[in-house]
């Protein structure tokens, strides 16, 4: 059974920092790509970045970009999402999931996701 579970989620301010992450089992990590989505209050859930295997490709939302830092730790089965100078905008229930191809902002080519964490944003 594929589990991925977040943590590291909370309540800050805008202009701090905070460092999610993603634990994955009954999959052999290595081998799938890695990804991050957000869905805020009454919207769709969006993309936020997406890693390879490898972690050689990465992928992210013009949102985020330059902000958030999308890692990996294969030898403890991990993916990372680091997120810097957070706004108000960045609140949501993130998640995280799995996907057998590449790095992809798309959706529908993650099959496993973990519960979701809230991170909230407070101005």
């Amino acid at each position: 059974q594929v589990q991925l579970v977040e943590s590291g989620g909370g309540l800050v301010q805008a202009g701090d920092s905070l460092r999610l992450s993603c634990t994955t089992s009954g999959r052999t990590f290595g081998g799938y790509a890695m990804g991050w989505f957000r869905q805020a209050p009454g919207k769709e859930r969006e993309f936020v970045a997406s890693i390879s295997w490898s972690g050689g490709v990465t992928y992210y939302a013009g949102s985020v970009k330059g902000r958030f830092t999308i890692s990996r730790d294969n030898a403890k089965d991990t993916v990372f999402l680091q997120m810097n100078s957070l706004k108000p905008e960045d609140t949501a229930v993130y998640y995280c999931a799995s996907s057998p191809g590449g790095a992809t902002p798309r959706r529908d080519l993650y099959d496993y996701w973990g519960q979701g964490i809230q991170v909230t944003v407070s101005s």
